[in-house]
């Protein structure tokens, strides 16, 4: 039997590498080059499945300029993939990690300069406040809810926190609320849930961070521990995509739960983290919607320095 020519060997072998690792259009370019179709047999093979797609748009989604988003694209995607004699559902699913990586390096830029822009307010606002960086208190644990509404919005979060302090006279929390782009911090509301009351509240329109002071009913001695809880109610912002917090410095236990409305539910969940703002984000994992509450969470047995979050797709 002949061997195949080199340049063959070479098609098969950079396809199923591309198959294997993405991304979308290196996979498609090679699938094109392995089967010798020019782009112009691609789309009369594409019109006998009943799908029009551009040679134009072909080249495109091979070069990467565009990729295939609206309903009729992915018919072709999936017709490609008999064509090209590939197996099911490898070209969509790389397409669709192509999106979820896209959309996580817009929404990871998004938070970097959203984060380097209200780093400075943040300083400032902490200054009114005469608060130090850490306010005397090293976090032992941290369990946060946040409640996603029937709009797709932050409506709220609750955080409950214990502490130890570790100076003397320490007699307050600073909390720090960042909402989602376009919020109206003027309209969020800061309640005192436990062991605290509500002190001096400042806002910051332009970045949308609030922040807060919860007054204690004692002053701790260092070494001393201490429970309370608040919350954030917000509501004031459009569709949310992702909730993240942030650690200067490791710390104790972080625990983070997002509710969805009964009626908004998003089609995927997964947790990330991030060394810093600018550094590209990692760890991802899915999961899986709890579907008695509606909800998915992550834990951190000992928070470390950097980001931590959950993100979620609507569809």
């Amino acid at each position: 039997m002949p061997h195949a020519p080199q340049h063959a060997e070479t098609a098969v072998a950079e396809l199923d590498s591309a198959l294997r690792g993405g991304p979308f259009h290196v996979a498609l370019r090679a699938a094109i080059a392995a089967r010798g179709l020019p782009l112009q047999r691609v789309q009369h093979h594409l019109s006998r499945y009943g799908v029009k797609v551009g040679v134009t748009s072909l080249s495109y989604w091979q070069q990467g300029a565009r990729r295939p988003q609206r309903p009729e694209s992915l018919r072709a995607v999936r017709a490609l993939e008999e064509i090209l004699q590939l197996p099911d559902e490898s070209l969509i699913r790389l397409l669709a990690e192509t999106e979820d990586r896209s959309r996580e390096q817009r929404s990871a830029t998004r938070s970097y300069r959203a984060l380097v822009e209200a780093s400075g307010v943040l300083e400032q606002l902490l200054a009114e406040l005469d608060s130090p960086p850490d306010g005397g208190l090293h976090t032992l644990g941290h369990h946060e809810r946040v409640r996603i509404g029937a709009r797709r919005e932050l409506a709220g979060r609750e955080s409950h926190h214990i502490v130890r302090a570790h100076r003397n006279g320490v007699d307050r929390f600073v909390a720090v609320h960042h909402g989602d782009p376009g919020c109206v911090p003027e309209r969020m509301a800061v309640h005192a849930l436990e062991n605290c009351r509500t002190g001096r509240v400042r806002r910051h329109h332009d970045t949308g961070v609030l922040v807060a002071e919860l007054l204690f009913d004692t002053r701790l001695r260092s070494g001393d521990t201490f429970l309370f809880r608040y919350g954030v109610e917000d509501g004031t912002a459009g569709v949310s995509r992702e909730y993240l917090r942030g650690f200067g410095s490791a710390g104790g236990q972080y625990a983070l739960q997002v509710r969805f409305a009964a009626t908004a539910l998003p089609v995927r969940c997964h947790r990330f983290t991030q060394h810093s703002a600018a550094a590209p984000r990692s760890g991802r994992q899915e999961l899986a919607l709890s579907g008695l509450h509606h909800s998915v969470h992550l834990v951190e047995p000992r928070a470390r320095s950097g980001i931590v979050g959950i993100g979620w797709d609507w569809e």
